[in-house]
């Protein structure tokens, strides 16, 4: 695959050089650390947020040639982490994220020199942006200290067909997994955000479309994309969608969805008890886990203990839900998503102060003339010439997202209305395309392990604005069953090496 992004080192190699040894006032434990513990720290003046920006960097340096999370660091990081230290020394800030550590998905714009926004192409590499993202505005104004850029699939996966499955947001969530930030962004169009987080054992909110703003956000459709938070737990990543969600004049669809958000946000529904009294579907078809795992597997015998708790937290499971007519959704949303892609990027390159590319043709054009460097043998852009074809939105396209609105409001709609539940429960993200097309919101929990150590994920669905009933599903299910642990030791890397400095 294209390598994540093209970049210029030698602010890097400036921050190697005058890096140096981290001192603290007090033995703290950065690693797994929550929002709050870390807020507590603050207090105590046992770190400051310098101090914490500079271990997230350390542990950047010895794990991201391996895992390849990070694709590029904020060389100012420490001087706002600095003001953010002097801000609270004075009795400023206050909120949750003040002076926390953030990754973003590198499809979300960071306005800054000597950075760019990629979407994990050459091709947008030295190009500018106008201003910040609106959920990056709202985690500024918030204090939070965007530490860097996350990798993510090229062009969230849209590029080519032969792509790797599971969603874009990998870097996402790779790096909250790997202690490279407290907390981070990602971005959904079809299962990018839950995907990666079930699979790295993470915490990831994919919210109703059009809760969080899609401005200076790289698109693939503004019909379905969603900006939402990945943490370690439901409580970090629930402070962080009270921080970004919000009407935004400049995309038209936050208008009407903020009337939705409660008073006094979503913190207010993190709450223990709060499976009890709920109804609970577990689809089985076509996404059974019991067609998926054996039913002498571990992972079977997991799901089915998850199910257990849920049992003995006071929720009613109903066991025999049926969402069909999952090929005809594909086939709709494809055709849906391609001319979308075309007027959506278009859209965004258009309005770059400056862009080496101001078009999808423009991209095709680059790919073909840097094909060894965009890896167009292994991953052609098949996807992208197919969406170029389209010729604004045609009949064809608009009578396919009719027949997604329909199939959405006959199927999962219905169906959730007729069983009267609060929630759907789902294995990971796979062949639940229901989910997008419709807008709805999804949250995933760490559910377990199986014999590989391979992360197990618990999601639960919902209808549209129901993200108060799925943050007191999810929570009360985390804390019942405290799921994640910290990834192994070994995937220490003791040495700088060329790898890293190419990763970054």
């Amino acid at each position: 695959m294209a390598a994540a992004s093209s970049r210029s080192f030698s602010f890097f190699f400036s921050w190697l050089l005058l890096h140096t040894h981290v001192h603290v006032h007090a033995i703290f434990e950065f690693r797994e650390a929550t929002v709050n513990e870390i807020q507590s720290a603050f207090s105590r003046n046992e770190i400051s947020s310098k101090q914490l920006v500079k271990l997230y960097k350390d542990e950047i340096l010895r794990r991201n040639p391996i895992l390849c999370g990070v694709a590029d660091l904020n060389p100012d990081a420490e001087s706002e982490a600095e003001k953010a230290d002097q801000e609270r020394a004075e009795g400023k800030g206050g909120t949750k994220l003040s002076g926390v550590p953030v990754l973003i998905k590198d499809n979300i714009t960071f306005k800054k020199k000597r950075m760019s926004t990629t979407a994990g192409s050459y091709a947008l590499a030295g190009s500018v942006a106008a201003e910040d993202a609106f959920v990056v505005k709202k985690l500024r104004e918030a204090g939070a200290i965007i530490i860097g850029k996350a990798t993510l699939k090229e062009w969230s996966g849209f590029r080519s067909s032969n792509m790797p499955v599971c969603g874009s947001s990998s870097g996402s969530a790779i790096s909250v997994a790997a202690n490279f930030a407290t907390v981070s962004l990602g971005t959904e169009t079809d299962g990018s955000i839950i995907c990666p987080s079930s699979y790295n054992s993470v915490v990831g909110i994919k919210p109703t479309v059009n809760l969080t703003s899609r401005s200076a956000v790289v698109p693939i459709s503004l019909r379905q994309d969603s900006v939402g938070p990945i943490a370690r737990t439901v409580e970090d990543a629930v402070y962080v969608l009270d921080v970004i969600v919000g009407k935004d004049e400049k995309d038209e669809g936050t208008v009407n969805a903020s009337t939705h958000i409660p008073e006094g946000g979503y913190a207010q529904y993190l709450n223990p008890h709060g499976l009890q009294g709920k109804r609970l579907g577990i689809l089985r078809y076509p996404n059974s886990f019991n067609s998926i795992f054996p039913q002498n597997s571990m992972e079977n015998a997991t799901y089915q203990q998850l199910f257990q708790v849920m049992r003995e937290k006071g929720a009613t499971l109903v066991d025999d839900i049926v969402i069909e007519k999952n090929e005809e959704i594909y086939e709709n949303e494809m055709i849906a998503l391609l001319a979308e892609l075309k007027r959506d990027l278009n859209s965004y390159l258009e309005n770059l102060v400056s862009s080496p590319v101001r078009s999808l043709a423009d991209l095709i054009t680059f790919n073909h003339q840097h094909n060894t460097l965009e890896k167009i043998v292994d991953y052609p852009q098949d996807m992208f010439i197919k969406a170029n074809m389209n010729n604004g939105m045609s009949k064809e396209v608009q009578e396919a997202i009719s027949n997604l609105e329909r199939l959405s409001k006959d199927g999962f709609e219905k169906m959730m209305k007729e069983k009267n539940l609060d929630a759907l429960i789902y294995v990971g993200q796979k062949l639940v395309p229901f989910l997008a097309v419709g807008g709805y919101p999804a949250i995933t929990v760490p559910g377990g392990y199986n014999n590989e150590n391979m992360a197990l994920g618990v999601s639960f669905g919902g209808l549209k604005y129901s993200e108060p009933t799925l943050i007191e599903i999810a929570y009360s299910f985390e804390q019942a069953t405290k799921k994640r642990r910290p990834p192994p030791n070994d995937l220490i890397v003791t040495q700088v090496t060329q790898t890293s400095i190419s990763s970054l």
